[in-house]
């Protein structure tokens, strides 16, 4: 395809509300995208972005160029430095997320952040995640459209190879720097750029555009795919849990085994947790699937933990590990146990469920030690907590951070599960016990 002005404003966004930031690098593609946005002379407003790595000895040069060539094209521009952190993932990763981080700040509702990549950067983006063993969700390589923050990322040059923004360049006089980085093979990216490539390119000269054929059909496999586990999630009573969220374990047992993983895949991601690797799908056959019911088998991987109790599957946020915040606490009306986890008690006149007396000396809470026992309202007699907490269907995990209310030394209430025979009333305190909206 011949890249013109006119063939690209086909693959531009339709809405001209808010701003269209141009992600201005100063390297061939995102020259070529502003250039042509500028000629085609839409009623939008324009603005360009760079961000300053302080990488690269030219770093200060690259920023230069991007401004002189915005200041020739009369468009606003705006340079950001950022300091650039490996933490273990190579400094590649760690350039993208300082860079995206920028981008979030800057674009708002309304907003789309334009970026230069092309079907060259597609093919590449390709062949890495087949090198990774990526499903179709990852061969879908990358979405021409996504969310960034409160706008929206967007990528109009995709079915653009490189060889074709150059002829625009030379033809419209155009400079942009190189990154000397991009002729090192040590990283990834490069290797395939700049040997793997070339060599396609030979034989299949128009291989990038088949392979975002590929990529579009992936993507288009996997929004059924997302479709067919929302459904499954309705299907398989989702809900939320105190801690983490749960699903039917039944249900997940009746799917066959793709169909399975499938689901929890996307109800997974649905949370903000890591999806599981083959080697993850695995153990949870094996622990959990195939396991014993209420076993104390977990799978565990990144920053979600697996587990099963009565008929359900639980995935619980490691970061939402509860953590009792003190070993005991005075009596307040709300008192944080743990992890944004509250115990309120709420002074009302009457209620269909018992309340707890509102004159009771020294109210306190405790946790678990063990030996306690308890008679709940309307129970013919006293029982052990554990056997209660078995019979309540508290999860085994939740069942140590629980608030116990006494009362001097009278345990008075469990949480908001029951109150205690003989200290129930009319009127008094409603318990909760849960999360507050953050």
């Amino acid at each position: 395809m011949t890249f013109s002005t006119s063939i690209l404003q086909q693959y531009l966004p339709t809405s001209h509300r808010g701003v269209w930031w141009i992600a201005l690098s100063g390297g061939l593609d995102s020259c070529v995208l502003l250039h042509s946005i500028v000629a085609l002379n839409l009623l939008v407003k324009l603005r360009a972005l760079h961000i300053n790595h302080q990488i690269s000895p030219n770093a200060r040069e690259w920023q230069e160029h991007c401004a002189a060539l915005c200041a020739s094209l009369n468009i606003p521009f705006t340079a950001v430095s950022v300091t650039v952190k490996n933490t273990g993932r190579g400094i590649e990763d760690a350039a993208r997320e300082a860079r995206y981080a920028v981008f979030e700040e800057y674009v708002q509702a309304d907003d789309y952040l334009l970026t230069g990549h092309h079907a060259d950067d597609q093919a590449e983006t390709l062949l890495l995640r087949l090198m990774r063993g990526a499903g179709p969700r990852g061969l879908s390589a990358m979405a021409r459209e996504r969310v960034l923050g409160k706008g929206t990322l967007y990528r109009p040059l995709l079915n653009f190879t490189r060889s074709e923004l150059e002829k625009y360049a030379s033809a419209c006089g155009l400079t942009w720097v190189d990154d000397e980085s991009n002729s090192d093979d040590h990283y990834d990216r490069n290797f395939i750029r700049n040997q793997i490539m070339p060599v396609l390119r030979r034989r299949w000269p128009h291989f990038t555009q088949k392979w975002q054929q590929t990529s579009e059909l992936c993507a288009a496999n996997e929004l059924l795919i997302e479709e067919l586990a929302q459904q499954d999630l309705m299907l398989a009573n989702f809900k939320p849990s105190l801690v983490g969220t749960c699903v039917s374990l039944e249900y997940l047992e009746s799917l066959s085994i793709p169909r399975r993983h499938n689901l929890i895949r996307v109800w997974l991601r649905g949370q903000g947790l890591s999806t599981p690797e083959q080697q993850h799908l695995q153990q949870i056959e094996q622990q959990l699937i195939g396991g014993r019911q209420d076993s104390e088998a977990q799978v565990s991987w990144g920053d979600v933990s697996l587990r099963v109790y009565r008929q359900r599957m639980y995935a619980l946020p490691i970061a939402d590990t509860l953590q009792i915040s003190a070993p005991s606490f005075e009596f307040a009306t709300d008192i944080e146990v743990a992890n944004n986890l509250w115990l309120s008690f709420h002074l009302i006149q009457s209620s269909n469920k018992p309340l707890l007396k509102d004159d009771l000396p020294n109210l306190h809470v405790r946790f678990r030690q063990g030996g306690e026992r308890c008679r709940p309202v309307g129970r013919g007699h006293s029982q052990t907590l554990k056997r209660l907490l078995q019979d309540y269907g508290v999860e085994p995990w939740l069942r140590e951070s629980l608030p116990l209310i006494y009362s001097d030394q009278n345990l008075v209430a469990v949480a908001d599960l029951w109150i205690c025979e003989g200290f129930q009333a009319d009127s008094g305190y409603r318990l909760d016990y849960g999360r507050k909206a953050e």
